[in-house]
């Protein structure tokens, strides 16, 4: 349904599509910029030779499309995160789930954690179906700052290898 590739450079007007109107609500509210989208895979693709590796990103294709972006951090040696974003005309089909699938084999297999987590904002129930699917257990919340200083109850997710 969806397959997962390392970025390109030439990837940055699709960024910049991804990254704007409903999509960034939850974000930070700014669509980006062609320049910042530039600096995002430059950074991704500096992140990918770094040895030890800390963090993977993947543009999330569908029909060929890159129609999101998918990360993971390793957050310690044993435990790591997970983020994804689509475009909002996406949305609703199933793809963030099937991505955050491959995305939690290549965790638990390639890279050799044993636990994943996540998390959305409270205004985000369809994030949190995505995890539930992806075999994620909502563990709580955990209040974060968000731009005015107003803190926001995040939904918290785990899931450990089995």
């Amino acid at each position: 349904m969806v397959t997962l590739r390392s970025l390109a450079l030439d990837d940055a007007p699709a960024l910049t599509r991804i990254y704007s109107g409903a999509s960034i609500r939850h974000t930070t509210g700014k669509p980006l910029t062609l320049d910042q989208a530039h600096e995002k895979i430059r950074a991704s693709l500096a992140r990918a030779a770094e040895t030890p590796r800390a963090q993977w990103s993947w543009g999330v294709l569908a029909a060929d499309e890159m129609i999101g972006l998918i990360s993971l951090r390793r957050r310690t040696p044993s435990m790591g995160t997970i983020s994804y974003i689509l475009r909002e005309d996406s949305w609703g089909n199933g793809y963030a789930t099937h991505a955050a699938d491959q995305v939690v084999t290549v965790a638990f297999t390639t890279v050799g954690l044993n636990r994943l987590e996540a998390m959305h904002h409270p205004d985000n129930p369809a994030s949190g179906r995505v995890l539930i699917k992806a075999g994620f257990t909502h563990i709580g919340t955990s209040d974060r700052q968000v731009e005015g200083g107003t803190t926001v109850p995040y939904q918290v997710y785990a899931l450990q290898n089995s």
